[in-house]
């Protein structure tokens, strides 16, 4: 038997007299508005939005992309940055961060010249990168290594190395609560980690997620929405360490994000969809939308000022024979742009 589709439910229950409990799946629909080329040669990973400087940072082959995202074109370049993962800003420092995997280092970068002012050694394959604005110090989580570097984002001087016990991957921080929140990709465990006194305080497993990659955080409700390597968005309350909720999404996820004006939970995955879900409460979370992308289009970021979704992508040539995997073609790497229909980003 196949389910019932949204609209039908809604007609059904108004001929009951029954309200629906809610009509969100019609509310939220984003779609293709724009494919900024950036070119070149090479793989990608992070995406990061600077929201009041209306720029974006991408990651890509040996340095970071910078797009102005009212013109939505490329405006200038991060270089000599090799192995390139992630790219933190902190604007009021007027400074960026990238974690440099091949060097195992961290590049400190002027935001108005985008000259790199210094390096700053790390453990091995530094990967993920976050700026924690209340110490005002950025967290690399080195993936070989197993660690956290935390380094100083005015002196450059590292000022603890955290071990982890596992491979980190993504993290987001809860300043307030002198908090940072990092998957465990090979534990499938999230850790946490005091801020203020630079050590590891709880481990929680995320079953029945597993390998969570991606992570976005709801600060208002307490949550994290972890994408995981089973097909699914996992939402742990990170003031208890327990999941909350669950829903399906696409294979190959590697990035997530939170609107908390929408409370609107994305999952990025490469088999070339988005799953959109609705955290209707803080332990009931809905899938809204299936977002169809394109194959490979597995880091994201948003801008929470627009509500605009920003995807990594490249075309493919199909597979030969003996070839494993199709190969993307030469310098057709690009950000793909979704944004939500009128209305959709005032929906609670």
């Amino acid at each position: 038997m196949k389910p019932i589709s949204h609209n039908l439910a809604i007609i059904t229950l108004s001929l009951l007299g029954l309200a629906p409990v809610c009509a969100r799946a019609t509310d939220v629909n984003y779609h293709l508005t724009k494919t900024i080329a950036i070119g070149g040669d090479g793989g990608w990973d992070y995406l990061s939005v600077d929201s009041d400087a209306h720029r974006l940072y991408v990651s890509h082959a040996s340095k970071a992309v910078v797009v102005d995202l009212d013109k939505e074109t490329v405006v200038g370049e991060i270089t000599n940055t090799p192995g390139i993962h992630g790219i933190a800003v902190a604007p009021k420092l007027g400074r960026a961060f990238t974690s440099n995997g091949r060097e195992n280092k961290v590049s400190i970068v002027d935001l108005k010249t985008l000259e790199t002012i210094s390096k700053v050694e790390t453990g091995e394959n530094p990967d993920a990168i976050l700026f924690e604005p209340k110490h005002e110090e950025v967290y690399a989580f080195n993936g070989r290594s197993k660690s956290a570097t935390v380094i100083d984002a005015k002196t450059g001087k590292v000022v603890a190395t955290i071990p982890l016990g596992g491979k980190p991957e993504f993290a987001q921080a809860d300043s307030s609560a002198d908090r940072i929140f990092v998957n465990i990709e090979d534990k499938s465990e999230v850790v946490a980690i005091d801020s203020a006194k630079h050590e590891v305080v709880a481990h929680w497993p995320i079953a029945p997620g597993e390998e969570a990659s991606g992570m976005a955080i709801d600060l208002k409700n307490h949550r994290l929405f972890l994408g995981c390597g089973n097909k699914l968005m996992v939402m742990l309350d990170y003031t208890s360490g327990k999941v909350a909720g669950s829903v399906p999404i696409g294979d190959g996820v590697d990035a997530n994000a939170f609107d908390p004006a929408t409370q609107l939970a994305f999952a990025s995955c490469g088999d070339g969809t988005t799953t959109i879900a609705h955290e209707d409460a803080p332990d009931k979370l809905t899938v809204v939308q299936t977002l169809k992308t394109t194959r490979g289009a597995r880091t994201m970021t948003i801008d929470p000022a627009t509500h605009k979704i920003y995807l990594g992508a490249a075309d493919y040539e199909a597979a030969s024979e003996g070839q494993r995997r199709p190969r993307a073609v030469a310098s057709s790497f690009k950000v793909l742009v979704f944004a939500p229909d009128s209305g959709a980003s005032s929906a609670k």
